[in-house]
């Protein structure tokens, strides 16, 4: 879901007329603005809403020399926001006065009378400004991820990772939706973090919903909500993911397992920002900016009726693909290392290193698991090594092994299990094949993978191959 970014500015001035006369000059450049009379209706307005510039007038009925007030309500205006450009505007010509205020932050000043083409150009470079300060802050974290560094496991010394960063800077600052795609394990959701932690909407909530372990019963409650008595057991009310995720970022991960009798519910919030709570006739709004993900051929599943043609024109305003490990030669050391370094600090085996056996090994593997596999090998080896060296004869490639006992002697939860994992091997991981075979649903196979700890270590795909 998108929306239309409109320049806004907080006009601050104790007469009308004068805010007027400021509403009409501005809404003929294309500028939006929004007018107080005074430093409390503007302190107020600034709490509310986020502004791209303030002009404030230095003298309010109060006191109309001093510009005591006018200071001071510069002042709180940059604590609130100290990236909030404030121009000042004094009737009087006191020098001393404006440099003042230019000297407690003040970004520039208009003397009353003002000149209209000054006026505008004042503006217009304060709001440019500011812009160009927020794009170098967003391009200083971008490079504290190009560089491993920033606190995240974001690692993209490849060339082919080199450019997924590259479209990431780009699309993050908009509120365009984005579908990212990639095999299992290949960092969808470290996608999305980034690209919202990269976003105007990074300070707003963050909420993620797997969309492939949410049963169909339960779609609309969960995504929107449901008031008392909406079912028998709905004892009180609760709030959706839409609802939660408002003014922020709301990911749909697995987005391909979205039932096909809940994908026209989901499209009209995308479509309009509306939606009821389960049991209500109110509707609601929500304001949100969407990032979906999915290892599934989206485009397949339109054409075999599983997912909405209009649905994905929704999801895939702008996508990123993301390269398997076995294409990201450059980044498999450093992502090992990273990864047994983590994991020799959660289980105290410092000093754990690889040997360049096992260098050598690791940049020779298929990685059909991709990022998450590795994360899981250096864990295993971390734990399983007996020495501070890890030689190639250490790590442990592959799937985990079939259960040893016969079929006859497991529980039936242990049966459950092996089953569903010998269904998984034997389709290569094609999760709807499996169901097929198995005789389930693809969200009912999803939510068994989940039950019995398989969804991470099989290698999912989730449409026809």
């Amino acid at each position: 879901m998108t929306r239309e970014t409109i320049t806004t500015v907080l006009l601050a001035d104790d007469q009308p007329d004068v805010r007027e006369a400021l509403r009409l000059l501005l809404k003929s450049e294309a500028i939006a603005s929004v007018g107080v009379d005074g430093p409390a209706a503007a302190m107020e307005a600034a709490g509310r809403r986020s502004f791209d510039c303030a002009m404030i007038d230095l003298n309010y009925t109060r006191d109309t020399t001093s510009g005591d007030e006018g200071l001071r309500l510069l002042e709180r205006l940059r604590q609130l926001n100290p990236d909030l450009p404030v121009v000042v505007m004094t009737a009087w010509g006191n020098v001393p006065l404006v440099v003042e205020a230019m000297r407690r932050g003040a970004a520039d000043f208009i003397e009353k009378p003002w000149d209209n083409a000054r006026l505008i150009g004042v503006l217009r470079a304060q709001i440019a400004l500011a812009r160009s300060a927020r794009k170098q802050q967003r391009l200083e974290a971008t490079n504290a991820l190009l560089s491993g560094t920033g606190g995240t496991d974001l690692i993209a010394e490849s060339p082919a990772m080199q450019r997924v960063m590259a479209m990431l800077a780009r699309i993050a600052p908009s509120d365009a939706n984005v579908l990212v795609l990639g095999e299992n394990g290949t960092g969808k959701g470290l996608i999305a973090r980034q690209l919202h932690a990269l976003s105007a909407r990074a300070t707003q909530p963050f909420i993620k919903v797997n969309m492939g372990g949410i049963a169909e019963t339960v779609f609309e409650s969960e995504m929107f909500g449901h008031v008392r008595g909406a079912y028998t057991d709905a004892k009180s009310e609760r709030i959706g993911r839409f609802e939660l995720a408002d003014g922020g970022t709301l990911f749909l991960d697995e987005v391909g397992n979205v039932p096909t009798s809940q994908q026209p519910k989901l499209l009209r919030v995308l479509e309009d920002g509306e939606f009821e709570r389960l049991g209500s006739s109110r509707t609601r709004h929500a304001d949100v900016r969407l990032i979906s993900a999915t290892n599934a051929d989206l485009a397949a599943d339109v054409a075999d009726g599983r997912f909405r043609r209009d649905l994905l024109y929704r999801l895939n305003t702008l996508e990123i693909m993301l390269p398997p490990l076995r294409d990201r030669l450059a980044d498999i050391l450093p992502l090992a290392r990273a990864s047994l370094a983590r994991s020799a600090r959660h289980y105290g085996r410092a000093g754990l290193r690889l040997a360049p056996s096992a260098e050598r090994a690791l940049q020779a593997y298929a990685w059909p698991g991709n990022v998450r596999e590795l994360g899981h090998l250096m864990e295993r080896a971390a734990l399983l090594t007996e020495h501070d060296e890890i030689s190639a004869a250490g790590l442990a490639f592959g799937a985990p092994a079939e259960p040893s006992g016969e079929l006859d002697r497991m529980t039936l939860e242990q049966a459950e299990g092996w089953l569903v994992q010998r269904a998984m091997q034997r389709h290569e991981g094609n999760l709807q094949h499996a169901a097929d075979a198995l005789g389930v649903t693809r969200q009912a196979l999803y939510r068994r993978l989940e039950k019995h700890g398989l969804r991470e270590s099989a290698d999912v795909t989730d449409g026809a191959p």
